[in-house]
């Protein structure tokens, strides 16, 4: 899906300007990335308000027109009202059509309700990931990833490798989970294995990198404990 939208430049800065361009019905924003000087930019209020509510514009790579002059870029980081329906400002990172990119991806469901797990054993479907982070050129990366799980049974679990990726794409790994479960069908509230074991890893991927300075905060606790005299 290829999502355009208009912006003009503006010079105007501080809070002031930016209150008095909202007045007009329109946003401040900023265009940055690829070694280029930061360009701030004014944009319809209304027309990007229609935009955010679409799951695309938040993972596709976007076109922005800037006054006739046409570039790629990702949606950063919005700023919204914290009460009222209202944009306050937007964040645009230009994007090079030959480098690869990180962005973080949605991931659709489907077939939940007729999985064996679901469908015959009783169990419950669980989300343990909604968004995933892929890796992978401009041109390749899509709006969202299909998860189907019309095979799954309970007490197992479907994992980042099994994902369908579209061609060109890949998935990121953090904090030393190089396979995390994405879903599974448990029974009665409880954990699949494949979600303790990722648990379990994470928690020993946090010990590992503890600063020595909180290791040894940590170890002479107990010790001072030992020596401190008893009340009398």
């Amino acid at each position: 899906m290829k999502i355009e939208f208009n912006a003009t430049k503006r010079d105007g800065q501080g809070t002031g300007a930016s209150r008095r361009l909202r007045h007009t019905g329109n946003i401040p924003g900023i265009l940055y990335g690829n070694a280029i000087a930061p360009q701030s930019l004014s944009m319809d209020h209304n027309e990007m308000f229609q935009l955010l509510r679409k799951e695309a514009f938040h993972a596709s790579v976007l076109t922005i027109n800037v006054d006739g002059a046409k570039e790629l870029c990702l949606l950063r980081d919005v700023q919204r009202h914290p009460y009222r329906p209202v944009v306050l400002h937007l964040d645009f990172q230009r994007v090079d059509a030959a480098k690869i990119l990180h962005k973080k991806i949605p991931l659709h469901f489907i077939n939940g309700e007729i999985a064996p797990g679901v469908k015959t054993q009783g169990g419950l479907v669980s989300h343990v990931m909604n968004e995933v982070e892929v890796k992978c050129l401009p041109a390749d990366l899509p709006a969202f990833i299909t998860v189907d799980l019309k095979d799954m049974v309970a007490g197992h679990s479907l994992h980042t490798s099994e994902l369908n990726l579209p061609k060109g794409v890949e998935v990121v790994h953090h904090h030393g989970i190089s396979d995390s479960v994405v879903a599974s069908i448990t029974i009665k509230g409880g954990k699949s294995k494949d979600e303790e074991a990722d648990a379990a890893t994470a928690a020993a991927a946090a010990a590992a990198t503890a600063t020595p300075a909180a290791a040894a905060a940590g170890k002479a606790a107990p010790a001072a404990a030992a020596k401190a005299p008893a009340k009398k």
